[in-house]
């Protein structure tokens, strides 16, 4: 079994993730700098579910062990080179699967810096580290967000993405020539994953799935923007999961890789609404808004090089995702 570095473990995807690896019996190393950018107490619940005690994930740079799993823990910005090389010199990763980011589309409108530091400088240093301790295969987040407002659809890796429309995607589209260039120059086999709206239990509360069923259960109205005239290739955490243990599990074909990683069946912001008040019993009040800057109008995933190269296939129907995140939330929030 390998010693795999995960990035953004007390994230959504890292935490379903971390989970799945010890399942498989890897020794798992989260690294997380639990900012606050959305709800800290959503983050130090995801590691609760790693075993992670909340009073020592608190403490920067400390070592935290799982109460229950093959799972350590340590708390840490990517900016601190320092402490990054000291942990690899530690551990000798065999893998990195980095997902730490500084998020989402509209906050990178405000907070520029943010992401300079954390999704360029950090992913510099992930590569630096990867380089100096010989790590043979790293795997990174990137995003459906690097094809700005294409209208070639589906989206597909061999398309032309050097017009984003917002900085978190900039960042995005430059850590993907990153990992080119260290691939080319030191060997390190590199696969970039473009990730399209995954949802589903623990998901980030900035984004539709939570922002809808928390508006709903709290009697808001929901914000449509563009006046509902949106799609979005909606996929399942489980899906995510499934295909990234896949591309673990295999020998990657090249030194370089990049795929898109979606469900690869649009869904219609009206349509999703509607599946949310299915799950929920509940009736949404709806606030018709124009377009919000850096946003896009559609996103529709062409995976086919991931389920021809790793067998990738996603399955999850987005009735049944919606359910279980509603049936999560009902949960979590005691509605």
């Amino acid at each position: 079994m390998e010693k795999i570095l995960v990035t953004g473990a007390a994230g959504f995807i890292g935490m379903h993730l971390s989970q799945a690896l010890c399942a498989l019996g890897h020794h798992v190393i989260g690294y997380d700098n639990i900012n606050d950018y959305y709800d800290v107490n959503l983050k130090y619940g995801r590691l609760n579910q790693l075993g992670i005690d909340r009073a020592e994930a608190q403490i920067f740079q400390q070592k935290c062990t799982s109460k229950a799993l093959n799972f350590h823990f340590y708390r840490a910005n990517l900016e601190d080179l320092e402490f990054m090389t000291s942990l690899f010199e530690a551990y000798q990763f065999d893998r990195v699967i980095h997902l730490a980011a500084q998020a989402g589309v509209r906050y990178s409108i405000e907070n520029p810096h943010a992401y300079g530091q954390s999704n360029l400088v950090g992913f510099l240093n992930v590569l630096e580290s990867c380089r100096t301790f010989k790590v043979k295969h790293l795997l990174y987040a990137s995003s459906s967000s690097v094809y700005g407002n294409s209208t070639d659809v589906p989206f597909s890796t061999q398309q032309n993405v050097d017009l984003p429309i917002s900085l978190y995607a900039a960042t995005k589209k430059s850590n993907e020539l990153m990992a080119h260039a260290y691939s080319h120059l030191y060997g390190i086999q590199t696969i970039g994953l473009r990730f399209f709206t995954v949802y589903g239990p623990w998901g980030r509360p900035d984004m539709a799935m939570f922002l809808f069923t928390d508006a709903i259960f709290n009697q808001r109205p929901i914000k449509v923007f563009n006046h509902g005239d949106l799609s979005r290739d909606f996929t399942y955490i489980d899906d995510i999961i499934q295909g990234i243990l896949r591309l673990v599990e295999k020998e990657p074909i090249n030194h370089y890789e990049l795929y898109n990683i979606g469900n690869s069946k649009p869904v219609q912001l009206m349509d999703f609404i509607r599946e949310v008040e299915h799950s929920t019993g509940l009736k949404a009040t709806l606030e018709m808004l124009p377009m919000q800057p850096g946003d896009v109008n559609q996103t529709w995933a062409d995976v086919h090089d991931l389920m021809e190269n790793y067998e990738y296939q996603p399955h999850y129907p987005i009735d049944k995702g919606v359910e279980n995140f509603v049936q999560w939330y009902r949960s979590y929030y005691k509605k």
